[in-house]
């Protein structure tokens, strides 16, 4: 049990009726899950106001309530709260509960549109190759160590946060690299985080259906830097126009890396086949088994990540050279000739990267044929602009379902075709279950054609009307090519 006063230290308090001394057995936020003597945190959400689930939360056994507005009665025996954010609140307050463990770990989050699994993934993998007990929380998996913890959302909430952390320090993990998306940023569910750093990616139309405009979205990823303490670092890119804009406020110690401009961490691409990347950094030539331009940014915010870190570059160049990356980024495999590349490309951005990428390393007589579709209940303006982009870099196109979710698969698949320009309707098909436009892909390859699975990536599932059905992309194309293209 802890006390509530210790709880809500440094929690921005506004007013408070009832006794600030009681003991408190967890924190919640969530009406449903209630228990006897917690204390509930009431959040204005997207979907739900938590404030209107006080009074049930007291009848369920709740002994204290943090909440932005008092409610106009108050029941006897039960301490309120006003907070100036009860968001904000929650974070510090996770913070308290577990006895602040990012004091006791160096934490790089990592933030961008594009590249953040992947970074983050890759700094894991280094320092553990360096020695180094560490920690992972990514939209791929959670680990803790070696041990995998299953991920819901790309950052969890800020109780389940420092929970982990707690885990973390508990089982002498010194690092932990974390994926900080807009919407944990602005909803601070990393409120309370003691951060050692924080990289940008880069940034490029992605959740307006959640900012409402690019701005917003700009604003968000900012955020974490204006918020960064001073003695951090900041990394950016300093090739995306808006690099530099992330760091304009920030306090913490600024760092850049790039490929064409100007920056403390430089590489140049040598080469870049399907069998890897060689780079040249530093006069030094490193050769890695990822693949693309994309990846050689995501390489040098690991390498510039680990050197602010403390760690000699020879060595980090040397590990990175063993490191494979995330899950589901370009992810591929040959059957008969045929390369199969599973990539999460999800934004027009993204998706345009994997196939330059592609292109870049093609031999020319091949057909690139790419298999995509859009998330239902996300960004519509992105739609069209995916389709767009797949049929400018690919021989076929086959536009299909992802995670339609509660959304009619087909009308998704609409939507995307309206990017599809009248010179393209020969090459581009509709199909709108995903099995079977990935079965029409390996029925079209013959041997040297590449054939790209995008949007979804490391996900195992197909998410449709709340439920989540099995689905793998990469074990789908594997069986349906071992069935089509036999000996």
């Amino acid at each position: 049990m802890k006390v509530l006063k210790d709880i809500l230290y440094k929690a921005s308090l506004t007013s408070a009726i009832g006794d600030m001394d009681v003991e408190i057995s967890e924190i919640v936020f969530d009406s449903r899950k209630v228990s006897q003597d917690c204390v509930f945190v009431a959040i204005r959400g997207t979907q739900v106001d938590g404030h209107a689930f006080i009074a049930k939360a007291i009848d369920q056994g709740a002994k204290a309530i943090v909440c932005q507005e008092m409610p106009s009665e108050h029941a006897a025996g039960i301490t309120y709260v006003q907070v100036a954010d009860s968001a904000r609140a929650l974070g510090v307050m996770a913070a308290n509960y577990y006895e602040s463990p990012s004091d006791k770990l160096k934490i790089v989050a990592v933030t961008g549109t594009n590249g953040k699994t992947t970074t983050a993934t890759l700094l894991h993998q280094l320092f553990m190759e360096l020695g180094y007990v560490t920690g992972l929380l990514s939209t791929v998996e959670n680990k803790i160590n070696e041990e995998v913890i299953p991920s819901t959302h790309t950052t969890p909430d800020a109780l389940a946060i420092n929970q982990l952390l707690a885990k973390m320090v508990k089982e002498g993990c010194t690092h932990c690299f974390m994926e900080a998306s807009s919407h944990a940023i602005v909803q601070h569910r990393m409120t309370g985080l003691n951060l050692t750093g924080a990289v940008f990616t880069n940034i490029s139309h992605d959740h307006l259906d959640y900012h409402g405009s690019f701005d917003e979205y700009i604003k968000a990823k900012k955020q974490l830097f204006d918020e960064l303490p001073k003695g951090a670092f900041a990394l950016t890119n300093a090739d995306d126009k808006r690099g530099l804009v992330m760091l304009q406020n920030t306090k913490a110690e600024k760092h850049s890396y790039a490929l064409k401009y100007p920056a403390e961490f430089k590489a140049k691409i040598l080469s870049n086949t399907l069998q890897g990347l060689e780079l040249d950094i530093d006069g030094k030539q490193v050769w890695l088994r990822m693949i693309g331009e994309f990846n050689a940014y995501n390489v040098l915010a690991v390498l510039g990540t680990a050197v602010l870190l403390g760690e000699e570059t020879d060595e980090v160049l040397m590990q990175l050279s063993k490191v494979r990356g995330a899950t589901g980024r370009f992810d591929q495999f040959i059957h008969k000739g045929i390369t199969v590349i599973v990539d999460y490309a999800h934004t027009p951005d993204a998706l345009e990267n994997v196939l330059k990428t592609i292109q870049g390393v093609r031999d020319g007589g091949e057909n690139v044929i790419t298999v995509v579709g859009c998330g239902g209940n996300r960004d519509k303006a992105k739609r069209p602009e995916m389709a767009k982009i797949a049929c400018q870099f690919s021989d076929k196109v086959i536009l299909t379902s992802d995670n339609p979710r509660d959304e009619v698969p087909m009308d998704i698949i609409r939507d995307m075709e309206k990017g599809v320009n009248p010179i393209n309707f020969k090459k581009t098909m509709l199909i709108e279950d995903r099995k079977e436009a990935i079965k029409t892909a390996a029925m079209f390859a013959v041997k040297g054609d590449i054939i790209l699975i995008a949007g979804k990536g490391h996900e195992t599932y197909q998410e449709i009307k709340g439920v989540k059905y099995p689905f793998d992309d990469r074990e789908i194309a594997e069986n349906l090519l071992k069935q089509i293209h036999q000996d």
